[in-house]
């Protein structure tokens, strides 16, 4: 590895010569394509470059539209900093600037969320900068094809789980490239949250991940809107007909939500219209599911969990919800409404799935986060979580979801949070001696 001139650093990796920026106590190699694809095609791996490997001066995104709800609760898209690609199979690699020459760092692949259709790997308020500098390791986030291009599909024209597939190539270009930037490639643990987090669970039972990773760690994943999806799929796909061959990307986007299938007819899974997919490779079928994640319980340790008040986000939120329920008695029916919908998407599968885990020989741990603000109206909401452990204080300025919370408590609260999920990625333990932020409520799963 060559130092170029300051702010610049050259990794000379067996991949090809890649350019990385140098700030803030780490280096950053950023958007690293590894892998190519046409329209609705699975991807194909990057070969070796033979020229130098620049990053662009944009951040590639899947197309996409805008959601007001992340922009109001976690802050304005930067878009113009992005632009629009189809194959949107990149990678970025954030590693301590200062590491010694043998030194082989844990590794974490962030999988972003997003409901399987917005986001990607690389927006600041999931920069690991922070994380990497405290905790002296390697953070590498994923950009996958996401929606219509990426979890939508059933039939030979539009496969299923291209998203899966992306990620799949991902991690198999990580396994065999991180050991030229510090990183452990024996030590590889899967980060995801809410969609990035179903993902990764099914991930656990996909064909072709054989020793691409060690550990998981699994946040706030809907796993309970996972169930008898196929008929609504099926309708989705077939509606979308129409639009699949678009060339205006932009365009499909603004077309494809007149499709999207009903709440009234599907409920609450219809809000989460894409997915993973039973059936299609490279998963098996849905009644085989749970088998499968029993059966590879040795290979994989599990950290997962969720937030207390997930769907908050959502329903507290809403202007036209708080006009009724958001005082005296419509904000005790609004509270019991959160419990129990959080419970049914959240926290039932997710004790489900560490339960059976541990009962097929597994090591998993569950875990809760707690707001314990009474300022604070809505409480531990979906994506609470990302703040504690991304850190980065000026990304999150404009979160309507922080807006009654003290930034030194985040910072407090988070720096704890990310010594314990750094402590299981290096370990795949958690030690009961290791301090816990008073947020956290965590417990290892016995059987």
């Amino acid at each position: 590895m060559k130092s170029q001139q300051k702010g610049i650093h050259i990794f000379d990796a067996r991949f090809g010569k890649i350019a990385a920026l140098k700030k803030d106590g780490v280096i950053k190699a950023k958007s690293i394509r590894y892998a190519r694809s046409e329209r609705f095609q699975k991807p194909v791996p990057i070969e070796r470059s033979t020229s130098d490997i620049l990053y662009p001066d944009k951040t590639p995104v899947c197309p996409q539209k805008l959601s007001p709800l992340v922009e109001k609760m976690i802050g304005r898209t930067p878009v113009e900093e992005f632009e629009a690609e189809e194959a949107t199979q990149y990678l970025s690699i954030t590693r301590p600037e200062n590491i010694t020459e043998n030194e082989n760092l844990p590794v974490l692949v962030w999988i972003h969320g997003g409901s399987h259709e917005i986001g990607c790997g690389d927006l600041t308020t999931a920069d690991p900068t922070e994380w990497v500098k405290e905790q002296h390791i390697i953070v590498v986030t994923v950009s996958y094809r996401l929606g219509l291009f990426g979890f939508l599909g059933g039939d030979e024209k539009r496969p299923a789980n291209l998203g899966l597939f992306d990620m799949i190539e991902a991690l198999k270009w990580i396994k065999a490239n991180i050991a030229d930037f510090g990183g452990d490639p024996e030590n590889i643990t899967l980060l995801g949250q809410s969609s990035g987090g179903d993902a990764i669970a099914h991930l656990m039972i996909s064909e072709g991940v054989d020793d691409l990773f060690k550990r998981v760690i699994i946040q706030s994943a809907p796993l309970g809107l996972r169930h008898k999806r196929k008929k609504m799929s099926a309708e989705f796909l077939k509606k979308t007909e129409e639009i699949k061959d678009e060339t205006d990307v932009l365009k499909m986007m603004d077309e494809y939500d007149k499709f999207v299938p009903s709440f009234m007819k599907f409920g609450l899974k219809a809000a989460m219209p894409f997915g993973t997919q039973y059936g299609f490779p490279p998963l098996c079928t849905e009644e085989e599911s749970v088998e499968k994640w029993q059966e590879n319980a040795k290979k994989y340790d599990v950290l997962i969990g969720l937030n207390n008040d997930e769907t908050a986000f959502y329903l507290k939120t809403s202007d036209a919800l708080n006009k009724y329920f958001g005082k005296g008695l419509g904000l005790k029916i609004m509270d019991k409404t959160v419990e129990k919908t959080t419970e049914f998407i959240y926290g039932a599968p997710a004790r489900k799935f560490a339960e059976d885990y541990a009962k097929a020989g597994g090591n998993v741990y569950l875990f809760r986060i707690h707001s314990q603000l009474k300022e604070n109206p809505i409480g531990a909401p979906h994506c609470i979580d990302l703040p504690l452990i991304f850190g980065n204080e000026a990304a999150w300025k404009s979160s309507e979801m922080l807006k009654n919370i003290p930034w030194e408590r985040i910072h407090e609260n988070g720096k704890k949070l990310r010594a314990l999920w750094a402590e299981f990625a290096r370990t795949g333990k958690i030690s009961d001696q290791s301090e816990r932020p008073e947020i956290l409520k965590i417990q290892k799963i016995h059987f």
